[in-house]
């Protein structure tokens, strides 16, 4: 519900904006103050889950989005808007953070990966369906935001009566000693899913979506419609392959699973230099799904075995490197395509993709065997 009402409302944000009269860049700076906040505010939030709980912390944060996304809708200046939408930041990153420290809290080692996968897809079918819904823009632009003030009353509607009954709702179940930071960071196989998580949001999220649909119009001189297509070819790869990628993370390991990702999205943006047609496009798309599967599971599973229910600020850590990397991937592609053209932005991408492989190698696996079935 969360990524539903996110599909909806993200498209008219910058339309919006450019409502108020002004430039290109102001309203973009509308989307960067949302992204801002969650980092920013990640290390505070991980104490704030510490201290009072994932079910308190991620009722808080869907409804500091609610509040502020329903005002945002109202909103009568350019400040208004811009303002408003870093507080949904703030709100944003309290419900992920929690939201992840619950997952890992439920789940046993031996099924993380599927559990990842799980949740990266109920994500990925709200993005997908949220632009359809979202043609009520074509009304008004201040619809969206009361669209996606309705999904997340939803969703935290049925965050708070779930957990209601669980150990969540039980104050004595936060009090439990948290996992430091430090501590965490001496472990060799987090400092790994940090860096890939980094480079998986820099590449495969950012760096693609600022600069492949501009590839698509300028270099293959194609229409707005290929640009669109070539998102849904990685989101319905992606979305085809998070459930057996979990399963393989569950049965043969996490690290097989992340350096196949990275692997496949370095070659997927090299295609697009050697290839520059619709059929490298595809397939470059192809790749770079596979990459986007891998990085939505594996990485996560990692983390949260080296956590094990017992961090909120090491879960926020990891969530850091992911937003750092889709915070600085576009505007490095951008910097580097005008700087160099496309092919050195292709070909930069697809470095920093490599980047965490030996890293990953030299890390040791997380993955704890299932149980033994019982004997009949």
């Amino acid at each position: 519900m969360v990524a539903l009402g996110f599909g909806v409302v993200a498209p008219a944000i910058p339309l919006f904006a450019r409502q108020f009269g002004v430039s290109k860049t102001a309203a973009s700076a509308v989307i960067s103050a949302f992204a801002v906040m969650r980092l920013v505010m990640a290390p505070f939030v991980g104490r704030l889950v510490n201290a009072f709980g994932e079910r308190v912390m991620l009722a808080t944060g869907i409804i500091v989005v609610a509040v502020s996304s329903l005002l945002a809708g109202f909103s009568q200046q350019y400040w208004q808007l811009l303002v408003l939408r870093g507080a949904g930041g703030v709100g944003s990153v309290m419900f992920s953070v929690s939201a992840a420290s619950i997952l890992i809290r439920v789940t046993p080692s031996h099924l993380r990966g599927r559990a990842q996968g799980a949740w990266a897809g109920a994500f990925l079918i709200g993005l997908i369906a949220g632009p359809a819904v979202g043609t009520v823009a074509t009304f008004s632009l201040r619809l969206p935001f009361f669209l996606y003030f309705g999904t997340l009353v939803i969703a935290g509607s049925l965050g708070l009566w779930t957990l209601r009954h669980s150990e969540f709702a039980s104050r004595s179940s936060v009090r439990s000693e948290p996992l430091a930071l430090r501590a965490a960071l001496q472990h060799r196989a987090y400092v790994a899913a940090l860096v890939a998580s980094f480079a998986g949001d820099f590449a495969f999220v950012g760096a693609r979506t600022a600069i492949v649909p501009q590839y698509v119009t300028d270099r293959l001189h194609h229409g707005h419609a290929w640009a669109y297509a070539a998102f849904l070819i990685v989101s319905i790869v992606s979305g085809a392959l998070l459930l057996p990628f979990g399963r393989i993370a569950d049965f043969r390991g996490r690290r097989p699973v992340i350096i196949g990702g990275l692997l496949a999205g370095s070659a997927g943006f090299l295609l697009l230099p050697i290839s520059p047609t619709l059929g490298g496009l595809v397939g470059a798309m192809c790749l770079l799904g596979v990459a986007a599967a891998a990085d939505s599971v594996a990485p996560g599973a990692v983390m949260g075995d080296i956590v094990a229910g017992r961090g909120g600020t090491v879960v926020a850590v990891f969530q850091m490197a992911g937003d750092l990397g889709a915070a600085i991937g576009p505007i490095a592609a951008g910097w580097i395509a005008d700087w160099q053209g496309y092919s050195a932005t292709f070909i930069v991408a697809a470095i920093v993709s490599l980047i965490p492989v030996p890293i990953v190698v030299a890390a040791p696996e997380t993955l704890v065997a299932a149980p033994p079935a019982p004997q009949m």
